[in-house]
């Protein structure tokens, strides 16, 4: 399974431990406001803070939180100033890890992120250093129990899809950013559920791990993604079915 199929898997596995955290709301408020500081506050033209809007809204956030998130980003409502930064580095055996933060600290975050790579037999690296290895796109799992294939493969192609993928028990819808989210919408139409549905970091080949290098990559991710100011952490690990 790839590496970023196989992460999504086990984050949904602990999604609900994060929203416990309160994690989960506050990682969206951040993008929300950093979307809107940087595109405006119209959801019609403006399709990152229309997508994480949809985020926060498939969290249950209430109205109020994110039309304040908007406002904060907008300049209508004083907040604080988020700098987006991108740390990239290795995780056991190699693996290649990329890490997207919001902060209000960037000192006090990239202290915290070299002390989780470290703490996980990890190392942070250079800007560009795993970069390459990553393509970005639109990325939909669906089950496969849940869709006839032709159909869906119809649905998607038409809609400006490049890819359909099987991997394990799901079908994987694979596109470029811009096609996202009108692939997205026609899947909708069709009524065709899915598991997971973003414009993501795709790795262009694995690293398979097995034994304790697997689990201390399964810590290091986790550890990153419950670190506050850390939006979305990628890999190119391929994690042992079992470590999910």
């Amino acid at each position: 399974m790839s590496g970023h199929s196989k992460w999504s898997s086990i984050k949904h596995k602990k999604a609900a431990t994060d929203a416990k955290r309160g994690k989960i709301f506050t990682k969206v408020i951040k993008e929300i406001t950093v979307a809107a500081r940087m595109g405006g506050g119209d959801l019609e033209t403006n399709p990152r803070l229309r997508s994480a809007v949809q985020a926060a809204k498939s969290e249950n956030m209430p109205k109020d939180n994110i039309e304040r998130a908007i406002k904060k980003g907008t300049g209508e409502l004083e907040g604080v100033n988020y700098e987006e930064i991108i740390y990239e580095g290795y995780g056991p055996g190699g693996a290649a890890v990329l890490v997207e933060s919001l902060t209000d600290n960037k000192n006090r975050t990239v202290a915290d992120i070299r002390s989780i790579f470290g703490k996980n037999g990890g190392n942070l690296g250079e800007n560009g250093c795993v970069a390459w290895m990553f393509d970005k796109k639109g990325y939909i799992a669906i089950e496969r129990s849940a869709v006839d294939e032709d159909g869906l493969m119809e649905t998607a192609l038409e809609a400006g899809a490049e890819d359909i993928r099987e991997d394990n028990d799901n079908y994987e819808v694979i596109s470029a950013p811009g096609d996202f989210e009108a692939i997205k919408e026609a899947i909708d139409q069709a009524s065709i559920p899915y598991i997971d549905a973003e414009v993501t970091m795709l790795p262009q080949n694995t690293t398979n791990l097995t034994g304790k290098e697997a689990e201390q990559m399964v810590r290091l991710m986790e550890m990153l993604e419950d670190c506050d100011d850390v939006q979305k952490v990628y890999t190119n690990a391929d994690i042992p079915e079992e470590m999910a």
